[in-house]
């Protein structure tokens, strides 16, 4: 079991962090503070043994940080940047997760994390059967908020240049700043599909095909199956009616 602390100054980012630890079998939660200057002095008095550690943070940033505790805990950076990826692994980061974070990418850094501070395998725990805690965690547009958004709530994905917006059953429209392709890796593949250079859906969420157009349960307008896309997408479903609903 390793006792973590979370440093981000989104508190909403520490809380969906928190939930993910929580869910944790092999992790527990220490703390989650907004404050690098405390987290400083919470690692040198307190027994953590793993930091989950934002970079970009006002007072003090997450690599001076790191350079401050070095050797004295495990790290793993969890920044919306990917530019200090070296940066993070010449510290001897554990890891490099870039927001938003899926629940199963999260588990994997825990795993390596249990693996490298103990000697042992970690448990194994799949993503899938703790699916209703899959989240991710999307940066909006508003005065840089991060909300949590269950990745088996997403019905599709629409590319906007720089940004997707993101549509739920709930019908909500989440705008943020994003590649497609980036979203693309980070949904888990089995479950949704890119059809279009525009547009990724759920598979769940597939009613009816009709020519070059996909019809979803939660939308009347059709999505385009483009050409280029046709063949993977088909081969997906196919798996779908062979396999049944998700497990």
């Amino acid at each position: 079991m390793l006792n973590c602390l979370i440093v981000d100054d989104e508190q909403n980012a520490v809380d969906i962090l928190s939930t993910f630890v929580e869910q944790t079998p092999f992790l527990t939660l220490f703390k989650g503070t907004t404050n690098p200057i405390e987290a400083v002095g919470l690692i040198q008095s307190e027994k953590i043994d793993l930091v989950f550690l934002d970079i970009h943070m006002p007072q003090l940033s997450g690599l001076d940080l790191a350079k401050i505790i070095k050797g004295k805990v495990k790290i793993i950076f969890t920044t919306a940047y990917s530019d200090h990826a070296v940066d993070a692994f010449d510290l001897e980061a554990i890891d490099y997760l870039t927001k938003p974070i899926p629940f199963d990418r999260f588990l994997k850094a825990a795993q390596k994390a249990v693996n490298t501070n103990t000697g042992n395998p970690a448990p194994e725990v799949k993503a899938n059967e703790i699916r209703e805690n899959d989240f991710i965690l999307v940066k909006t547009e508003n005065k840089g908020k991060f909300i949590k958004i269950n990745i088996y709530d997403i019905v599709f994905v629409e590319g906007l240049k720089n940004y997707i917006s993101i549509y739920t059953v709930e019908n909500e429209k989440i705008v943020t700043l994003m590649t497609l392709k980036d979203m693309e890796e980070t949904l888990p593949t089995k479950d949704f599909v890119r059809v279009h250079k525009s547009y990724i859906i759920a598979m769940d969420s597939v009613k009816v095909i009709d020519g070059n157009q996909i019809f979803l349960k939660e939308l009347k307008a059709a999505i385009p199956l483009g050409e280029s896309y046709r063949a993977p997408f088909f081969e997906n479903l196919e798996k779908k009616v062979k396999g049944g609903r998700r497990q």
